[in-house]
């Protein structure tokens, strides 16, 4: 198994690896709901990771406490062994360094294609204009939308969206890649031209850490599957393992209502 982890599943104690993000005995509440539970995880650089379970079970709010869009209640998380700074410019320049894509793109809807993917290396990563956009450029070719530089966000598809707000992502040079549901917005025939690139990135070596429902994916691109359920981390294991011999009843409830409906 690729990047191995160190943390604990049901007290079994998983070897060690280095851990390029290092979530440590995390704990987050919004209000009486306690959505993350002592969680330990540990991603080791260059190692998909797909985080799955049912709706509610804490996902997407662990994937945004990675980058501290979501602040923790107690435990630490690290990057590069660095603790998440709390604001100011540490935590932009964190920022920089753990990319993110979301569900609904976030794009800037009065700026180009192409200027939304300069704009973040010139404001904070402070690259020569004409670099970052010939960068942008190349990273725009790479997903498949060098085409549409010149158009505005609303001029493209779901899809196409998704492919400029990846190259945003990775202009920034990050050491690591969040994505929250980055396909659940889409419509189905626009999923696979997204994960075509996600499933490249992961080929490249990028470290991602991967929100999903597209079980595929899991399957194919993941080092690692991570199954959450009522803000617990539940079990882990390779996709291998997970998919054909799942450990925990929980799991097995979850594969059964989602392979075979």
């Amino acid at each position: 198994m690729s990047g191995v982890s160190m943390s604990k599943v049901d007290g079994d104690a998983v070897p060690a690896a280095e851990g390029l993000v290092v979530l440590s005995d995390v704990n987050k509440h919004f209000g009486a709901l306690h959505v993350l539970q002592d969680i330990d995880l540990t991603i080791a650089r260059g190692e998909v990771v797909v985080v799955i379970g049912p709706s509610g079970s804490g996902k997407s709010t662990l994937c945004r406490t990675i980058n501290r869009l979501e602040s923790i209640d107690s435990g630490s998380i690290t990057i590069d062994g660095k603790p998440l700074p709390s604001e100011g410019k540490e935590l932009a320049r964190l920022r920089s360094d753990v990319g993110m894509v979301f569900q609904s793109f976030n794009l800037f809807a009065h700026k180009t294609v192409l200027e939304n993917v300069v704009l973040g290396q010139v404001k904070v990563r402070k690259k020569d204009k004409d670099e970052a956009e010939q960068r942008a450029r190349e990273l725009l070719d790479r997903v498949g939308v060098g085409s549409q530089c010149d158009k505005y966000p609303a001029q493209l598809s779901g899809g196409q969206q998704q492919r400029v707000a990846i190259a945003r992502a990775l202009a920034m040079e990050p050491k690591v890649i969040l994505f929250d549901e980055p396909t659940s917005a889409l419509d189905p025939e626009m999923i696979n031209e997204v994960l075509e690139v996600m499933q490249q990135l992961a080929r490249d070596g990028m470290t991602m850490v991967v929100v999903t429902h597209e079980m595929g994916f899991a399957r194919s691109a993941a080092n690692r599957v991570v199954f959450m359920a009522d803000g617990r981390i539940v079990e882990e294991a390779t996709p291998d393992e997970f998919f054909s011999n799942p450990r925990s009843d929980r799991a097995k409830d979850f594969l059964s209502k989602i392979l075979h409906h």
